[in-house]
């Protein structure tokens, strides 16, 4: 079912009431689930791939073809599902982790283009839809009763994603449009754009959701935004084209993916300075290796970063900086999500 404009979060959640709970046999998969090693999903955007990795091994257990140009996974809260943002089309698509089986495709509509993927706690999925300048909330993804809201940005290339931990709020990084969106889920009120630095892409909410962080790639900066008023309070000067940030589950740091000089950007989140910076690659193999997507795993001591050219995944020590290993996966290894 899909609701656009006008509509009540209220009315969808009524309507999930009328669905029912879960199927039976999702939650027999649970055991499955939770017996599964320490387990990366990596989305290969050249090669149309969902791959699988036992971080335990290091090795590539399983690769499917997925969709056109996958790019960002999110997990369920579960662990049970991955959801993809199929980007070179109009879909977010749903694989069992065990197996990746795709179970479900939910189509957003024409020229979608969806990128920035959440899987929230609530067991809802919230993703951009760049090509409509929109936000979809989509409510009960798994159940037989899929409710989709979509909620105007109005701004161009709303890329990469940010949840509130209510679920009311939804922040975008607009990068056609240099700005950084906040969508009121709940209300409807005009969502609030301000200009961020140069072409704004990553974008994480820390822990206590009291700061909002965003890395402009186009003038090697990060900033640290009022995630109400949309104030930038602080401007971190990072390494070359920071294409991606995310702050640690601690919340003690922040972490840019510094694409030109194939490093780290370390960022104290009190003091908002670089503390560290920490080489993945030198700047001579920076263009190899292509740095994108970073990711934390869940206890904060490593950080994995996607290195699109050479098909790879960086594993790095964060105490040390030393990469401990690089996990080969598909063409183009780009968008992340991790079980502990």
């Amino acid at each position: 079912m899909m609701r656009r404009g006008g509509g009540s979060l209220a009315g969808a959640v009524a309507l999930l009431a009328l669905a029912g709970c879960a199927p039976v046999a999702e939650v027999e998969q649970a055991g499955a689930a939770a017996a599964m090693p320490p387990t990366l999903f990596v989305a290969a955007k050249r090669g149309n791939t969902l791959s699988k990795v036992d971080l335990a091994t290091g090795e590539e257990v399983l690769r499917l073809p997925s969709c056109t140009n996958p790019h960002e996974l999110a997990t369920s809260p579960d662990g049970q599902h991955v959801a993809l943002a199929c980007y070179g089309g109009t879909s977010v698509d749903v694989f069992r982790t065990d197996t990746l089986e795709r179970v479900k495709s939910i189509d957003l509509g024409d020229n979608a283009r969806p990128h920035g993927i959440v899987w929230h706690d609530n067991g809802n999925i919230f993703v951009t839809a760049e090509g409509r300048q929109s936000v979809f909330h989509i409510l009960g993804p798994l159940t037989g009763a899929t409710v989709l809201f979509e909620f105007s940005t109005g701004k161009q290339g709303s890329h990469m994603l940010a949840i509130s931990p209510d679920a009311r709020t939804a922040w975008t990084t607009d990068l056609g449009s240099r700005t950084v969106t906040r969508v009121d889920l709940f209300t409807r009120r005009a969502p609030i754009s301000v200009t961020v630095g140069e072409e704004p892409e990553g974008i994480a909410l820390s822990p206590d959701g009291k700061t909002l962080w965003v890395s402009a790639r186009g003038s090697n900066q990060a900033f640290a935004l009022d995630p109400l008023t949309m104030e930038v309070r602080k401007t971190v000067a990072t390494g070359r084209f920071p294409l991606r940030i995310a702050v640690r589950p601690q919340g003690d740091v922040a972490v840019t993916s510094d694409l030109q000089d194939g490093s780290l950007s370390v960022i104290d989140t009190a003091t908002a300075k670089v503390i560290r910076t920490i080489p993945v690659s030198s700047p001579a193999e920076a263009q190899q290796r292509f740095q994108v997507t970073i990711l934390w795993s869940d206890d904060g001591s490593k950080v994995y970063v996607a290195e699109t050219a050479s098909d790879t995944v960086a594993e790095v020590d964060y105490a040390s900086g030393k990469v401990l290993r690089r996990l080969k996966v598909g063409e183009g290894g780009d968008g992340m999500a991790i079980l502990p």
